[in-house]
């Protein structure tokens, strides 16, 4: 019944587009967010293992899945802003999220502009936690190639990136690759999938870090990591360097696996999820250590060089239009 429930996700405005989304489950609310190019198709693993404690909302962002696909900036600040409508929607002051790859990156500016609204966080091979990342997602990022991300072009990227991603334990279904190459051949999300890629990688990676804005945060709601040691999108070390940087944060590390562990792995998954997310259970919240001076050096030439990579986009742009 539960897994029915994906095939007819609800419809509702938010600003300038329409979000699609399905909720499964009783419980203390708990949002589910996807990656890039994905949907909300991608708990269907662990959707039977969670619902029975929690109220899953499970969202396909815009530009992705079922959503609108509006002529918008697809920023992390947009995204973020686009997330805050949802939860006011459905009068929803506080939750827990739990985001992957992009939505993980999602979840993290939501922590930065709004770390009231969120009760505890799972990031499972999250952006935003280090500068390198897949060659397929810097080549993406290119600003001239906008124009040639047609909607034949995402039907095959998205069988590719599928293969590219995914380990043989948890590679998905034939059928499930097949419905989710025909959402993303669907109008505007070549023009969404480029903007959101340029606004956060450019050719050297990820210039978009939560690492530049955590000290905002005073109080860190309670995090746990989830990490493939076989990630061949975003590295394995991101976790390792993220746990040592918050103190207090938890890692789960699954050997073997790529960037999808709640689908390579999902009753172990599940379980650590559903302990987590167990109001009954304190969590301790993590605290930012001293970053030690020679990293905050090399944070200072990385942040240069996506200053310089900002002001390539944009001639680029210029030159393009």
């Amino acid at each position: 019944m539960a897994l029915q429930m994906l095939d007819s996700p609800r419809s509702t405005r938010i600003g300038d587009t329409t979000l699609a989304w399905t909720e499964v489950g009783t419980g203390p609310p708990l949002v589910l967010l996807h990656g890039l190019g994905d949907c909300h198709r991608t708990w269907r693993r662990v959707l039977p293992l969670l619902a029975p404690h929690h109220r899953l909302l499970m969202i396909d962002l815009p530009g992705h899945g079922l959503s609108g696909r509006p002529d918008a900036p697809y920023s992390l600040a947009w995204y973020s802003a686009t997330l805050g409508g949802f939860l006011d929607s459905l009068g929803l002051e506080r939750v827990g999220i739990v985001g992957h790859s992009f939505g993980g990156g999602v979840a993290q500016w939501m922590l930065l502009d709004h770390p009231e609204r969120i009760e505890r966080m799972v990031l499972v091979a999250p952006g935003g936690l280090g500068r390198e990342v897949g060659i397929g997602m810097r080549l993406a990022a290119f600003p001239v190639l906008g124009p040639l991300v047609t909607p034949v072009a995402m039907r095959l990227g998205t069988r590719m990136m599928m293969r590219i991603a995914s380990s043989d334990l948890g590679r998905p279904e034939p059928d499930e690759i097949d419905r989710l190459a025909w959402m993303n051949a669907a109008p505007g999300t070549g023009r969404a999938f480029n903007r959101t890629v340029s606004g956060a990688i450019d050719l050297f990676g990820q210039y978009m870090h939560t690492w530049d804005r955590i000290h905002e945060v005073s109080r860190l709601p309670p995090l746990m990591l989830h990490w493939g040691t076989h990630d061949r999108v975003i590295p394995f070390s991101h976790g390792l360097r993220a746990r040592e940087r918050l103190e207090g944060a938890e890692l789960r590390v699954y050997p073997g696996v790529g960037h999808f562990p709640h689908l390579d792995q999902p009753a172990q998954f599940s379980e650590a999820v559903s302990h987590f997310f167990d109001a009954r259970v304190e969590r301790g919240r993590p605290v930012l250590r001293q970053v030690p001076a020679t990293l905050e050096r090399r944070g200072v030439i990385v942040r240069m060089l996506a200053r310089v990579g900002g002001a390539m986009r944009k001639a680029l742009r210029r030159a393009a239009a």
